[in-house]
């Protein structure tokens, strides 16, 4: 006997465990915090015997398993930000961030290669491999800050990780540490801090109308396709230009889907609206080590 809507949605409401964990995977998995919480703790008193140097970071990414992850949690860099780091140094032609880094040294790939993103394990075997991209990534830690590129091109939110303060375990730079962790989605969405805004100001700077939401006829015509636009330009009534921004410093499998989605709106945008022009910003590391996505974004 087939059940009501209503009897499904009373049986999750109901019978709601609320949270979901597997008690062997919470085991291991806290052994996993406690081994790198104990490395950090090593490190501190390797730091406060041994003082402040970079051998001595160097020995333990070196001698440790855990080194790079205990390494980010003291600075409060995700590993996800240390991968487009590491891009960035690879694809940019700057002589003193390729000084700081040592890039000369272990990183040989043609200038105009089809760059692809190094994985976890592709980083832990050149760490554990390669002294110079070892050497190079302390380096980026202790002197990243000072390096004019980096100062220009990294938001002051994660340069400030670069900090040597916190691998003094410095106890204001753990703090600091501590509230950038708690509050990176909360700045990540603050509408102030993404790129609509920049051309939202220079709209209105030139004295161009605009309009944001969902485009009337396709309110009407393609109620289940339809999403929100970032910018219509005059109006909603008589478009003449629909605007998309897509600046992603992350990367997930989602850009994929994202593409896929934008190719779809551009289809019915020409459907409905032929003379209207659609414009995509498309920018941000997150597409430029997608490019497969990227291809589809811009074919859009």
């Amino acid at each position: 006997m087939l059940r009501h809507t209503k009897d499904k949605f009373n049986t999750v409401i109901q019978k709601n465990t609320f949270y979901f964990f597997n008690k062997k995977f919470e085991e291991r998995y806290e052994g996993h915090i406690n081994a790198i919480k104990e490395s950090l703790l090593i490190l501190r008193n390797e730091v406060e015997n041994r003082g402040l140097n970079e051998d001595l970071f160097y020995d333990f990414l070196r001698d440790n398993d855990n080194g790079l992850r205990a390494l980010l949690a003291l600075t409060g860099f995700s590993n996800e930000s240390l991968k487009r780091l590491i891009t960035l140094i690879r694809v940019v032609e700057d002589a003193q961030l390729a000084n700081v880094t040592l890039k000369a040294k272990w990183y040989t790939e043609a200038k105009n290669a089809d760059i692809k993103e190094w994985s976890d394990a592709q980083i832990a075997k050149m760490i554990k491999e390669n002294d110079f991209f070892r050497r190079g990534l302390v380096n980026l830690f202790f002197r990243g800050a000072t390096v004019p590129f980096l100062v220009r091109t990294l938001p002051l939110f994660d340069l400030k990780k670069l900090s040597i303060s916190k691998l003094q375990f410095d106890m204001s730079a753990m703090v600091d540490t501590l509230v950038r962790y708690k509050e990176k989605g909360s700045y990540s969405g603050k509408r102030e801090n993404n790129p609509e805004t920049v051309i939202a100001l220079i709209l209105d700077e030139l004295g161009i109308t605009y309009e944001t939401g969902d485009l009337n006829e396709l309110v009407r015509n393609e109620a289940n396709q339809k999403r929100t636009m970032d910018f219509i330009i005059p109006n909603k009534e008589t478009p003449k230009a629909i605007v998309e921004s897509s600046f992603l410093v992350t990367t997930s499998s989602g850009q994929g889907d994202k593409s896929k989605t934008e190719i779809a709106v551009g289809h019915l945008i020409r459907k409905h609206y032929p003379d209207a022009k659609f414009i995509g910003f498309v920018d941000g590391i997150g597409w430029y080590v997608r490019r497969e996505d990227l291809k589809r974004m811009v074919s859009a």
